[in-house]
């Protein structure tokens, strides 16, 4: 608790000794310029990036910077009209909005110089003549100023491989649009007798600007959208050397063996809490724990979102803690803090940190004191048990570790056979393994034909001392229409077998939406919105789970996602689709491709 942590933490002054009275003054006003000068920094980057454009798509815009970008003349920091500045720009505004502090020394490095041969240049003929330049110093000098005192601001770290990448996808994307670019240069010149020194030379230059600045290259006279393709080319090398110096590190090492220790005391202590409290033990997610160790945040870093699943882990009250520590990390890495499928309470507490929700949908629990198949509502379950049940099948349930080892590998063996397509999909609702050793308190469904074969099979880990929730589900593509409500009324109708008082079944997403959008009266906008989900649910199970979990008549309880801002939604998205494996991103070539540190296996009898 936050006063019991701050007595322990705070040393106890002897009482003949009294402390020093300290004069402090209050910092909130430096606190604020700070981030003003940072946010400042930010949409200058943003604004370079129109100007940029405007100049490229834009003729007399376009020469009227080329008028005071030559000669003369000097534009700002960034304004040199060509779609690499844009690149570069865009880019730089991006990372400087996540605080990343390679990118506030890149910007130092850039600027500052560049600000001092203003400066000098100002000093000198005929450049102190034009009020422009002037201007331009001015804008330059106040970018620096911006960046020195927003620099407390900017301490979001990289990953340590970034410098080594860049360099490689520098020198290689380099080469290679260098080569494209003077390859259509040569082809498309107008004039004779250019060199391959001049191609080259004009083609890098166009890589910079589209204006005047590679017109000084006499030889070469290529029509102008050579010079787009040219500048485009070297535009997206920039980019990708910025992706590369910038992104965002993964994370130290996943779950180790100590972790999933103090993990799995947490949740003998407090896992009746939250039905997917056990897939918090998925081997491919980080942990922070809270200062007392009471309570942990387990999570996933895809594509630079800091993305938790459920409510954190433990004590309640030692949550903020967790929460805390867990933003803290995402701040330090520039990572975007998400989580999916938090329940009330902690999306309630969630909130109190700083953290927006929306709500997803709902998850399906069945209180088996309140099941029953009797009544008209529970007919259609009830047919298809009765005849799945008098095709001859049977269902048998046991605890993983009752099953032999040679059993357990059979199994898993037909799961993967059955499992639809190569990508093993879940995250926040899936352990994502099958047969761990460390998983015996899991309950397997095993269903048989009436020739004793396998045909299908369910797995559920542990919620608590009494309680389910579905992990796994495979079948036999041919087997009996009803399979799956089969097993699962045989779990319902036997779990006492087990001590079981409750089920977690699947999580229907938007299912409020199909329930509301039926009913007389319902609006407009959520009867368009139901009909663009039955849409899309033609390609993902989207009203087909609502269907098929509100059979059992369960309880539904409701699950939300929470982010920081509004405009990191779409961003949240992306990534969720690629932890739940529904979109799987093309693979980065082996010397590139970033790797976890190799974390000790969990390893217990069954």
């Amino acid at each position: 608790m936050p006063a019991q942590q701050s007595s322990l933490n705070t040393p106890q002054v002897p009482a003949q000794r009294k402390p020093r009275a300290r004069v402090s003054f209050p910092r909130t006003g430096d606190g604020r310029l700070r981030k003003r000068a940072a946010t400042a920094t930010v949409w200058y980057l943003r604004l370079q990036v129109v100007l940029n454009i405007v100049a490229v798509v834009s003729l007399p815009f376009r020469e009227e910077v080329h008028e005071h970008n030559g000669g003369a003349f000097f534009t700002p920091y960034l304004a040199t009209a060509g779609l690499g500045s844009a690149a570069l720009a865009l880019f730089l505004a991006v990372v400087m909005r996540r605080r990343k502090r390679a990118a506030w020394v890149f910007n130092l490095l850039l600027a500052g110089p560049l600000f001092s041969l203003y400066v000098l240049a100002l000093t000198r003929d005929p450049y102190h003549e034009h009020l422009f330049n002037w201007l331009s110093a001015a804008l330059t000098g106040l970018f620096v100023a911006a960046l020195l005192l927003g620099r407390r601001e900017f301490d979001a770290i990289g990953d340590r491989s970034n410098p080594r990448l860049a360099l490689a996808v520098g020198a290689g994307g380099t080469l290679l649009s260098a080569a494209l670019g003077t390859l259509l240069v040569h082809e498309t010149n107008k004039l004779p007798g250019a060199t391959l020194k001049d191609e080259i030379a004009y083609t890098l230059l166009r890589g910079v600007s589209v204006g005047p600045l590679a017109d000084r290259v006499d030889a070469v006279d290529a029509p102008r959208w050579t010079d787009v393709i040219v500048n485009v080319l070297i535009a997206a090398t920039f980019l990708l050397v910025l992706y590369a110096c910038f992104r965002a590190p993964r994370g130290a090492c996943l779950l180790a063996a100590e972790d999933e220790r103090k993990l799995r005391a947490l949740l003998d202590r407090h896992g009746e809490r939250d039905s997917l409290g056990y897939f918090a033990l998925r081997r491919d997610k980080a942990v922070v724990f809270s200062p007392s160790g009471k309570a942990a945040v387990t999570y996933r870093v895809v594509g630079g979102v800091s993305l938790a699943s459920g409510d954190p882990l433990g004590d309640p009250e030692a949550w903020p803690g967790a929460i805390d520590a867990w933003l803290a990390e995402a701040r330090r890495h520039a990572w975007t803090p998400a989580v999916m499928g938090a329940s009330e309470e902690a999306g309630t507490v969630y909130s109190r940190h700083g953290l927006d929700a929306l709500e997803l949908g709902d998850e399906a629990i069945v209180d088996l004191a309140d099941f029953t198949l009797e009544g008209r509502a529970m007919r259609v379950v009830r047919q298809a048990h009765n005849r799945v049940r008098r095709a001859g099948y049977t269902v048998r349930i046991r605890r993983h570790e009752e099953i032999p080892d040679e059993e357990m590998a059979l199994l898993v063996d037909r799961a993967d056979h059955w499992r639809d397509g190569a990508t093993e999909r879940g995250f926040s609702m899936a352990l994502g393994r099958l047969g761990d050793p460390g998983d015996g308190r899991c309950v397997m469904l095993e269903c048989r034909d009436a020739d004793d074969v396998p045909r299908a099979l369910l797995s559920f880990v542990p919620w608590g001392e009494q309680g389910l929730s579905l992990d796994l589900m495979r079948r036999d593509r041919d087997c009996e229409n009803g399979l799956m409500e089969y097993m699962v009324v045989e779990l319902l109708l036997r779990a006492e077998e087990l001590g079981v008082q409750r089920v977690s079944l699947n999580f229907a997403m938007f299912r409020s939406v199909f329930e509301r959008g039926s009913r007389l009266g319902a609006g407009p906008v959520l009867r368009l919105w139901r009909s663009v989900l039955t849409f899309f649910s033609r390609w993902w199970q989207i009203e087909s789970l609502y269907r098929a979990n509100a059979k059992y008549r369960p309880v539904w309880e409701p699950r939300f996602l929470l982010f920081a801002k509004s405009s990191d939604i779409p961003r949240i998205g992306l990534a969720s689709a690629r932890a739940e494996g529904f979109l799987t991103p093309p693979a980065l070539p082996a010397l590139t491709r970033r790797r976890h540190r190799t974390c000790p296996e969990v390893t217990s009898p069954r």
